[in-house]
C-alpha cells in the first residue's frame, strides 16, 4: 500500500518549485544517500500561506516532500512545528526503513525553514518588512541560490557568497 501512495504522490506532485518571494528557506541533505531538499515558506499572520519545495535524488524524497507541504499548508507555525516523521510515515500508510530517512529530511527541512523565519523576524523592524535579496553563487554553474543554501540547487556544487 505504501509503495502505491508514494508512486502516486511522485506522479502527481504538489507545491514543487521555488517560491521567489519566500519569507524563509530551509534545506537539508543526506550525504549517505545523496538526497537533497529545500523548503520555501511564505508566512502570513503566523500561518504558512504558501509553501514550495525542491527535492533531488529518489522518488520517496520527492513524494514525501510533496506530502509534507500538503500537511502544513494553511497551518499555523506552531502546528507545523509539531510535524514529526511518524506523522509523515502514517500519512503515507507506513514507510520502509530506507524511506524513513527521507521523511526525516522533509520534516527537518521544514523545521529549519520555520526556525530561519522566526530568527529573521527577531532582527526585522516591525514596520519595515522588506528585505534585500541576497544570494550565494555556485562556483560551477554560476546559479544564484538562497543565502541559506549550503549547496547549489541546480548542480549540487559548492557555493560562493
Amino acid at each position: 500500500m505504501c509503495r502505491y501512495k508514494v508512486m502516486k504522490l511522485f506522479a502527481d506532485q504538489h507545491n514543487i518549485g521555488i517560491l521567489e518571494d519566500a519569507d524563509a528557506i530551509g534545506n537539508m541533505a543526506n550525504p549517505l544517500c545523496g538526497d537533497m531538499m529545500t523548503f520555501y515558506i511564505k508566512v502570513k499572520n503566523g500561518a504558512i500561506e504558501d509553501i514550495k519545495y525542491q527535492a533531488f535524488n529518489c522518488v520517496a524524497a520527492v513524494a514525501i516532500s510533496s506530502q509534507v507541504t500538503e500537511m502544513v499548508k494553511g497551518k499555523s507555525l506552531k502546528e507545523a512545528k509539531k510535524l514529526v516523521k511518524k506523522a509523515v510515515a502514517d500519512a503515507l500508510n507506513g514507510l520502509s526503513k530506507r524511506q524513513l530517512c527521507c521523511s526525516n529530511l522533509g520534516a527537518e527541512a521544514l523545521l529549519k525553514a520555520i526556525k530561519n523565519y522566526e530568527t529573521s523576524r527577531q532582527y526585522t523592524h516591525p514596520h519595515r518588512r522588506e528585505r534585500c535579496a541576497q544570494y550565494k553563487i555556485c562556483g560551477s554553474c554560476w546559479t544564484k541560490n538562497p543565502v541559506t543554501a549550503s549547496f547549489c540547487m541546480c548542480c549540487g556544487g559548492r557555493l560562493r557568497t
